[in-house]
């Protein structure tokens, strides 16, 4: 039996968060997986560490739950530890993958080139726009996802409307600022009945355990090349996730990497497949 860790509900600490319930049912129906909860309220919101049960001896453990800042991922992964827990992300695993720019060197190849500033210094849009005719703003970690922030940046923008986007920005992140600010070359993607073709990919101990469309594509839409797959199958970390996308031309490049403990699965993912292969890589661990 290998071991996943999940929050609770934050109603009740012995249910599990009702947002993950399909994929906690999905790993008791594969009986190849014990489960640990941990108290949602009293962690998120006190820091306090309260588990359903605390194993006899040390376990590896698999913590499929929410994002956390790398600090509070930090504390959680010591505070595990000290109840006999270790999970298979250490600290500076899930920082690599959930900060997009420390990822950054060892996937540049094959994803637009980014800028990094900062906190609350003020970027010069024409600075930017002779790097990059188009860009778009993020923090280490997220965009806004807001309608009246606008999707990419061009020369169509003077100093003083960026100046006030930004503002927005950092309104709008609010406490899940991350950081500092991603300047990323925004490119043309490729659409199918107005769906953008994404796929995020799990690996875990080098195994490709999943490969899923992500963004409501049609079934029938084009998959990434299985070698742009493979070449990324091998980064330091054991759990981990890569989205790909299509261009407009047809080719493909990395959009965004994660975490694997803290990456949703895929918008129609079967959640019982998800599970089963992930027990039978994670097998040794």
């Amino acid at each position: 039996m290998k071991t996943l860790l999940f929050p609770s509900s934050f109603f009740d600490r012995n249910q599990v968060d009702e947002d993950l319930k399909t994929e906690y049912n999905a790993a008791l129906q594969t009986k190849e997986f014990d489960i640990l909860l941990f108290d949602y309220d009293a962690w998120f919101n006190s820091r306090k560490l309260k588990l359903s049960s605390i194993p006899e001896k040390e376990t590896s453990v698999i913590y499929r739950g929410w994002m956390m800042t790398p600090e509070h991922y930090s504390a959680f992964y010591q505070q595990l530890r000290k109840q006999n827990i270790s999970l298979v992300t250490t600290p500076e695993m899930y920082e690599e993958f959930h900060l997009f720019p420390h990822i950054y060197p060892k996937i540049k190849e094959d994803t637009p080139r980014i800028l990094t500033v900062p906190l609350y210094q003020r970027i010069h849009i024409q600075d930017v726009l002779k790097k990059f005719s188009r860009f778009i703003v993020k923090d280490f970690v997220k965009s806004v996802k807001d309608s009246r922030f606008p999707t990419h940046f061009t020369a169509s923008f003077d100093q003083d409307q960026f100046d006030q986007y930004m503002k927005d920005f950092y309104q709008y992140r609010g406490d899940l600022l991350t950081k500092g600010i991603c300047i990323k070359e925004y490119v043309d993607l490729k659409r199918y009945e107005k769906h953008t073709n994404e796929v995020r990919v799990f690996y875990f101990d080098q195994n490709i355990i999943s490969v899923c469309q992500n963004s409501d594509q049609p079934e029938n839409s084009p998959m990434p090349p299985v070698e742009l797959i493979q070449k990324y199958q091998f980064l330091d970390s054991r759990f981990y996730t890569i989205d790909y996308a299509e261009l407009k031309d047809g080719s493909w490049i990395i959009i965004e990497t994660g975490d694997g403990s803290v990456s949703g699965l895929g918008l129609n993912q079967n959640p019982y497949m998800f599970y089963s292969s992930l027990y039978d890589v994670a097998k040794y661990i």
